[in-house]
């Protein structure tokens, strides 16, 4: 049986990708500038390069511009932020409220080995060359 949806598969990353980016630039926009219900931490090292992190990173995955380096580096740095904040509350992500970075670490490698694919500022650029 055919997947009925197997045509939309680049569109579908597509969309993860921009969402997923533009998601984590949320958190960034948070502890940079404190908007959206976040406070500014920019007076802790760790939380500003964790907000430039987030806020660069996201912005670059979700326009899809140098998407593979800055998914490796946000993947990182949420494999990082896991074991920081989550890790010591228990083995479980769901139990140790970590589950989202998790997440955000392992949709980061997966767009950092797959690439930016459509709609994004990658390709446009990558077929003007050709």
């Amino acid at each position: 049986m055919t997947n009925f949806l197997s045509k939309f598969s680049g569109h579908a990353y597509a969309l993860m990708r921009i969402v997923a980016g533009f998601m984590f630039a949320c958190h960034g926009a948070q502890k940079l500038f404190g908007a959206l219900g976040g406070k500014v931490a920019i007076h802790d090292p760790l939380a500003l390069v964790a907000g430039i992190v987030e806020f660069g990173g996201g912005s670059l995955i979700a326009l899809g511009l140098l998407a593979v380096p800055a998914a490796f580096v946000a993947s990182g740095e949420m494999a990082v932020g896991y074991f920081k904040a989550h890790a010591r509350g228990g083995f479980w992500p769901i139990l140790n409220r970590g589950e989202l970075a998790v997440l955000y670490c392992f949709v980061f490698l997966f767009i950092a080995s797959r690439g930016a694919g459509i709609w994004s500022l990658d390709d446009l650029l990558r077929r003007r060359k050709s």
